[in-house]
């Protein structure tokens, strides 16, 4: 008997790591098409009039809504709220979600101060400070073949960009300094706290064991405060005391707030099961899916660079899939 479970034990454990893949490829494949989608869809549903912040607003309370009704679908709601405590959110989503705050005024700034195409080739070295940091945090090594698909990845984002950015307008008259020090530099910061910032989301799901709804939760939460705060001084808050929060909404604007708050959770989703840097391969393989989608439902032909970005993007999954990282014996 003791034999018979000794033999059915490696296979019970082959299983779950087949339904664990699954589920990781179901979430990563859901996740590029909500991203790939979102362009398209916000273009359609949302009108010119509707004042950004209370959209995104909308979307984190969305967020909170659809996480707390799968935790307590699941049954985990009541057991991981009589266990929370400030100081475990605090570190595993507070952090996350000043950084991710940090980050986007950081783009704000380079993106007023660079063209289009600089800012998105810049803003492609995120996929390589993630990797960094994941290694700097949890010590998650790559290996030589994952190496160089992060940069066939990083190639093919490139490209992805210069097809993007040749048809919007650029920003020359900005001095080399300007440039530099609020364009090319934030960027990079930017960068590397996004790096950081997703690193720290995967130690906390990871390692610490942190549910990736409940960080949605929290983020949600902590995301809204910074903003809600900075309605005080910005256009947007002028806009909404003077014309109202739902200025210019239909019910078809929640069209793609709902769809982006699919996509918050499903973020979640990705980094916690397969880490910050998978999630790099999905967001990327995502502006494929919006060029693919722009030529079926508009009639763009993808661009020559797109062309030569998706066999390069297939190609560096297909590499990280089949090498992994072997852990050695002096690693040990």
């Amino acid at each position: 008997m003791a034999s018979l479970a000794a033999r059915k034990r490696p296979k019970d454990a082959a299983t779950s790591a087949d339904q664990v893949s699954r589920k990781i490829l179901l979430y990563s494949v859901l996740l590029a098409l909500q991203y790939g989608a979102q362009p398209l869809i916000s273009k359609r549903f949302t009108r010119r009039e509707v004042i950004v912040t209370s959209s995104v607003l909308t979307c984190e309370i969305v967020k909170v809504i659809c996480a707390l009704i799968i935790m307590a679908k699941e049954g985990s709601l009541k057991k991981t709220f009589s266990e929370w405590t400030v100081a475990g959110a605090l570190t595993a989503s507070g952090l996350p979600a000043i950084i991710y705050a940090l980050q986007n005024s950081l783009l704000q700034i380079a993106y007023k101060n660079l063209d289009s195409l600089t800012f998105s080739m810049l803003n492609q070295t995120k996929i390589l400070f993630t990797a960094v940091c994941t290694y700097l945090l949890l010590r998650q090594r790559q290996s030589i073949q994952q190496i160089g698909a992060l940069f066939l990845l990083i190639v093919a984002a490139v490209l992805l960009s210069i097809g993007e950015g040749s048809s919007k307008g650029s920003r020359d008259d900005g001095s080399p300094d300007r440039i530099l020090f609020q364009g090319i530099i934030p960027v990079l910061a930017a960068s590397v706290l996004s790096g950081l910032a997703s690193a720290l989301c995967q130690w906390a799901s990871q390692v610490k064991k942190h549910s990736s709804y409940l960080m949605t939760v929290e983020m949600s939460i902590v995301g809204s405060l910074f903003l809600f705060a900075s309605t005080y001084k910005s256009p947007d808050g002028e806009a909404i005391r003077h014309h109202g929060f739902f200025y210019g909404w239909t019910l078809l604007t929640m069209i793609p707030v709902l769809l982006n708050a699919l996509g918050g959770i499903l973020v979640g989703l990705v980094t916690s099961r397969a880490g910050g840097v998978r999630k790099g391969f999905v967001i990327v393989s995502a502006l494929i899916v919006t060029a693919l989608l722009q030529f079926i439902f508009e009639g763009k032909p993808p661009s020559v660079y797109c062309i030569v970005a998706l066999p390069l993007v297939v190609s560096s999954i297909s590499m990280y899939q089949k090498y992994p990282y072997r852990v050695k014996e002096k690693d040990l």
